[in-house]
């Protein structure tokens, strides 16, 4: 969430802010709702002050006569402290769901724009690959060297499913074997979080607010989300702790299965598992001094880029407009990798700097050494590897002619073969 304070002394930027994210809410009606709830408090304040003057009277009382009279008193403010509580309660629900829809802030080098057109593309790396051939579907290539298998997934789980199988599967384990391998030395923790989140934690990384809640998987009778992506474990397991400045910043790098309804996406790239339902992915996190965030940004976008240049797959950067940012970015980087036989780039990685504003719903702090103050820590996140991506991107960029794929040259020593080839 914002600083209320900021929100108080900044109405006009966080309605323009509001308005560039495409995020209606209503900050007037929010401030008049935060106005009567201080009101209020001072009123109980106040309240609570005559009571404890006539608790003193009680005792100062010369006769019985003097003292029904201040116990009438009280009992008038105890029916007035009790109507006041009622509205405090009511104003506190209106004032906590007002604010919890306020979108993070784009920051002011984001560019303008409604949606995913409006994207600027930064720089384009490597050449696009070519062929001597016309290069195949990865599904197609897929299919004839049993790597993936999506008509047995639809009969055991329905559609937006996949088995991953044969050297699929090791490629899959290569390719985290090779990103811990470089993240590890980068100061990044592993960790293999929970894939189940309470639903206060999911709202403090601001996810429930950010999508459509059919977009999430929920388990009613556990109270629990299934998580989207682990940076929403990584990110909520610091919750209500201090850090030391000197500890940040704190890098984590987590594996897990993810899972995502795909809502609204129905007639989108339904072949094959570009978009499904459960998809493993290695994301990194980071917690870090807010004057340190912009930096710890590019750091997290180089590591993207690395690995894909090690991969030596062609991608393009893309800097994410206002409108196509989601709640609680300040600033998103995409990195699209290029697919051959789509002829088109498509998203393989994305991170982005959320500034405070998860640290603010969590209560994640750290002590500044110089003012000795308390401060909300920046929380960061980026795509290590989204496996299935990668592997179609893989596939694509390394087939051959005669339909078998060759292993990138780094992972080769994962994985103990050069080459798929149809058996």
């Amino acid at each position: 969430m914002l600083d209320i304070k900021f929100i108080r002394e900044n109405p006009k930027k966080v309605k323009e802010g509001c308005l560039k994210k495409g995020v209606k809410v209503d900050i007037d009606e929010f401030l008049e709702v935060d106005r009567r709830k201080r009101e209020t408090l001072q009123a109980l304040e106040d309240m609570r002050s005559q009571k404890n003057k006539a608790n003193k009277e009680i005792l100062q009382a010369k006769n019985q006569r003097e003292k029904n009279k201040i116990i009438l008193k009280m009992r008038e403010l105890d029916r007035n402290n009790d109507r006041l509580d009622k509205t405090l309660k009511e104003l506190d629900r209106k004032f906590n769901d007002l604010i919890l829809q306020i979108p993070n802030l784009p920051l002011d080098d984001v560019p303008i724009g409604k949606d995913e057109r409006d994207n600027v593309v930064l720089r384009e790396m490597g050449e696009k690959t070519k062929f001597d051939f016309r290069p195949k579907d990865y599904m197609e290539i897929a299919e004839n060297l049993d790597l993936i298998d999506i008509k047995r997934a639809a009969k055991v789980a329905g559609s937006r499913f996949g088995y991953l199988k044969n050297e699929a599967v090791l490629l899959e384990f290569a390719l985290i074997n090779f990103v811990l391998d470089i993240l590890v030395k980068k100061n990044f923790t592993p960790v293999i979080p929970p894939v189940m989140l309470k639903p206060e934690m999911a709202r403090g990384m601001g996810y429930l607010e950010q999508t459509d809640k059919e977009e999430a998987y929920f388990l009613p009778q556990d109270n629990l989300y299934l998580v989207g992506t682990s940076e929403q474990s990584v990110g909520a397991m610091h919750a209500g702790e201090l850090f030391k400045e000197e500890e940040l910043p704190r890098r984590y790098v987590g594996f897990s299965t993810c899972f995502r309804r795909e809502a609204g996406s129905y007639g989108k790239d339904t072949k094959g598992i570009l978009r499904v339902h459960q998809f493993d992915k290695v994301e990194m996190f980071s917690f870090c001094r807010p004057g340190n965030s912009q930096k710890e940004h590019q750091f997290l976008l180089e590591m993207e880029e690395k690995l894909m240049q090690i991969l030596n797959l062609p991608y393009r950067v893309i800097n994410i407009c206002t409108g196509d940012l989601g709640r609680p970015a300040a600033k998103k980087y995409d990195i699209e990798a290029w697919m051959p036989d789509q002829n088109q780039y498509r998203e393989t990685h994305s991170t982005s700097n959320c500034t405070d504003f998860q640290a603010r719903r969590l209560n994640i702090r750290y002590r500044d050494s110089k003012t000795k103050k308390l401060e909300f820590v920046h929380t960061l996140n980026g795509t290590a590897f989204a496996i299935g991506r990668t592997l179609i991107a893989i596939i694509e960029n390394y087939q051959q002619k005669d339909g078998s794929v060759l292993v990138p040259e780094v992972l080769q020593k994962y994985t103990g073969f050069k080459e798929i080839k149809r058996k």
